[in-house]
């Protein structure tokens, strides 16, 4: 399957999906994007505008992950700024782009919003961040990323490089807390692919049929 990570970072969600896919990574940050390839040496790592990207190439993949930009949308940071700003629209234009013209399975990831969300209808809630997409997801939460939010306290690199799985020591990257801290969780990014690729809905299924065959 022909994968696109836009806006990959450094590889949160990507960590667990192993190498049998082809995986196109695109980050327009160069450190980063050097750091997700010293990880995932296999994938086509790019560094260009992510936004531009997805319009120019959306046809040639199978699966679309995107996480735009997200402090114009968090209601944790308009709650600490109050800071009247526009939010930022290329969170809204991929959505309908998605939905209307492409023809596989697409998830935009971003924060819940401190206004009421954009297309409700294709969204889920995961570990608390919002999903679009154009498949069924369901219930997930990974345990470690709710240990972060019950210590109630500012968390340290070599604390979120344990939590995320990422090692960062070797890396002369700027603000190593700041790009593990917006890493979409290794098991929500797993779990998300695999409800696309039909594993978890396959899974459930055959549960109910065991269930019915004892009753």
């Amino acid at each position: 399957m022909k994968i696109l990570n836009l806006y990959s970072g450094i590889g949160g969600n990507r960590k667990l999906w192993g190498d049998e896919h082809e995986i196109t990574a695109v980050e327009t940050d160069n450190e980063r994007a050097k750091v997700y390839k010293s990880f995932f040496p296999e994938d086509n790592v790019i560094v260009a505008d992510a936004h531009s990207y997805l319009l120019d190439n959306f046809n040639n993949f199978d699966f679309i992950w995107s996480s735009p930009p997200c402090p114009s949308h968090s209601r944790i940071n308009f709650a600490k700024t109050r800071r009247l700003d526009y939010p930022d629209v290329k969170l809204f234009q991929e959505i309908i782009l998605l939905d209307n013209w492409f023809k596989g399975k697409f998830v935009v990831e971003n924060v819940i919003s401190y206004y009421e969300p954009f297309m409700p209808r294709l969204i889920k809630e995961v570990d608390r961040h919002f999903f679009w997409s154009n498949f069924r997801i369901g219930k997930f939460q990974p345990t470690q990323k709710a240990q972060i939010r019950m210590q109630g306290k500012r968390l340290c690199v070599d604390r979120f490089s344990e939590i995320f799985g990422f090692d960062l020591s070797g890396f002369d990257l700027k603000n190593k807390r700041q790009a593990l801290r917006n890493c979409v969780h290794p098991e929500t990014g797993k779990y998300i692919l695999d409800c696309a690729l039909g594993i978890i809905e396959k899974q459930n299924t055959k549960q109910v049929d065991i269930f019915d065959f004892i009753k």
